[in-house]
């Protein structure tokens, strides 16, 4: 094969573009080993949300700052960007960071999500989870999260529901989630 259809081949199966969702942890000088444990824990659950984001979807951008707050109770994710990890170690994992990731897209955070969730507005993304769950599947809302792919608890963690997560996301963008 020739190095010129070689590249035609690869260019061809390569997606077109991807998502590019960066983040940085803000960590202080000097950390106590606490912090750095923390700090090693939320690294590793955002950079396999991160990496799980960016190699499943196409549309999302943001540049997110993360943090580690002890005092917050579990995790926090709001749209200007920002995450913040507290001290109970369960939710320093790819699921927490995912679901947390998709408030800073927008899930629970935007007027055009309260609006969408209230007229049950999802029309792409509805036809995508009627793709997986049949027919009769719909997009809940409640209390600023969604269900089903939402990834509220841990119990909803599995390498299926996890890609569904970032795609669903990625539909009710599409539809219109923070346009």
């Amino acid at each position: 094969m020739h190095l010129s259809s070689l590249f035609l081949l690869l260019s061809a199966s390569a997606p077109l573009s991807s998502a590019v969702i960066t983040y940085r942890v803000q960590r202080v000088a000097n950390p106590t080993s606490d912090q750095a444990d923390a700090y090693a824990r939320i690294e590793n659950a955002m950079a396999a949300a991160v990496n799980r984001y960016n190699r499943l979807t196409t549309r999302p951008n943001k540049s997110i700052t993360v943090q580690y707050v002890p005092s917050v109770q579990t995790a926090d994710g709001n749209f200007n960007g920002n995450i913040r990890f507290g001290s109970n170690r369960s939710y320093m994992n790819e699921r927490t960071a995912l679901h947390e990731i998709s408030h800073t897209l927008g899930i629970g955070q935007t007027a055009q999500f309260d609006a969408r969730c209230k007229a049950n507005n999802w029309p792409g993304a509805t036809r995508l989870l009627q793709s997986w769950d049949g027919q009769g599947a719909k997009i809940n809302c409640g209390g600023g999260h969604i269900w089903p792919y939402g990834l509220n608890y841990d119990n909803e963690m599995s390498e299926t529901n996890a890609n569904r997560h970032c795609q669903l996301i990625e539909a009710m963008l599409n539809d219109g989630l923070a346009s």
